[in-house]
């Protein structure tokens, strides 16, 4: 079985190869394909990179010829199709690019596989399947629940309302996707998940960010107030999510994955630091710098949604998926990473990784 990961060298990426190896290993081969632009890095994957069952290769995703390319020199089984611009800071500065990579980059993705995969009858050949990693950013913003309100959330047919244009970016490409199954009858499916972490995630989000900056002693910077919510997913519980659609959902499905740990980012913070006080030794001249005393309140970001809240229950009920990682479980290994590879969070915010 051959997965066309696009994307592997980001974070989400490297995370989902890694975990494919460690369950499947030799019965799988997994092809790498990134552009490697600020949010890729190689050295995410340096433990597997000698893998014979594991190849990189250089690309990007709008670029027809070279993924035309691809499916043409490897019997492609399967895509799983990570590759994005992700960041809304960046997409506010430079819509554009946005754009180019999440709208044109998928479709160009979903002709070179349609082209590949398709029959004389019009079909497509069997067993091959397009998984399309999305966000629960396209849904836009939900209501703070009020006293004595049950909550709400984003299920499957909640209507599309983005408001940044990275958001807009990745609605449109879920919408080409659809309209390949609706069309075509191509084999694909969607996923929708809430916020990721874990390990070699770029500095610029929030946790990583907030990690380095304590360390440094260095301000944390909080859009608004800081009671913004968010639904956290660990990494490995997204990646083991995906394997699972890709195994048991039925074609032409949307699943959203989400962890169902709400957090405002102020809480995230703060629990961040609480766990950075408990792991750092007392001798750590580090320690001495932690504290809530960095946090600074700046201007809100514009078109900032208040709440994401997923629910994953159409993924339990038809793929029997669910988080294994509790919030408190999952932070603590994801801070605990950062400690210890602290030569990859100084080769990353340095530069040197894109050497």
């Amino acid at each position: 079985m051959t997965y066309l990961v696009t994307g592997g060298a980001g974070f989400i990426g490297s995370n989902f190869i890694y975990y494919m190896f460690e369950k499947y290993g030799d019965e799988i081969r997994i092809i790498n394909l990134d552009k490697l632009t600020y949010a890729g890095n190689l050295a995410n994957l340096k433990e597997i990179e000698g893998r014979e069952n594991y190849r990189f290769i250089r690309a990007d995703i709008t670029d027809r010829e070279a993924i035309s390319a691809v499916f043409r020199e490897n019997e492609i089984d399967r895509v799983v199709h990570f590759a994005a611009e992700s960041h809304v800071d960046r997409s506010i500065v430079d819509p554009e690019i946005f754009v180019r990579t999440n709208v044109l980059g998928t479709a160009t993705l979903l002709n070179c596989a349609k082209e590949a995969w398709s029959t004389e009858d019009g079909g497509f050949v069997e067993g091959k399947r397009f998984l399309h990693v999305s966000t629960d950013e396209v849904f836009g913003s939900l209501p703070e629940p009020r006293e004595g309100e049950e909550p709400t959330y984003f299920y499957e047919t909640t209507p599309y309302d983005p408001h940044s244009p990275y958001s807009a970016s990745k609605a449109s490409s879920d919408l080409i996707v659809k309209a390949y199954i609706d069309t075509y009858g191509f084999p694909a499916n969607i996923t929708n998940c809430s916020n990721n972490y874990g390990a070699y995630q770029f500095p610029e989000k929030l946790i990583p960010l907030v990690i380095a900056n304590a360390l440094a002693g260095k301000s944390l910077p909080v859009y608004g107030d800081g009671k913004n919510i968010r639904d956290w997913l660990y990494v490995r519980d997204h990646a083991k999510g995906i394997d699972m659609v890709l195994q048991k959902g039925r074609i032409g499905e949307t699943y959203n994955i989400g962890g169902h740990n709400e957090r405002t980012n102020i809480t995230i913070i703060k629990t961040i630091l609480k766990t950075l006080q408990e792991l750092l030794p007392d001798d750590d001249p580090r320690k001495a710098n932690v504290s809530e005393d960095l946090i600074t309140f700046v201007k809100d970001r514009l078109g900032h949604d208040r709440r994401y809240a997923i629910a994953p229950d159409k993924i339990k009920r038809e793929v029997g998926w669910e988080p294994d990682t509790p919030f408190e479980e999952g932070i603590r290994l994801t801070v605990k990473w950062y400690l210890e590879h602290q030569d990859w969070v100084e080769n990353v915010t340095s530069g040197d990784y894109q050497q």
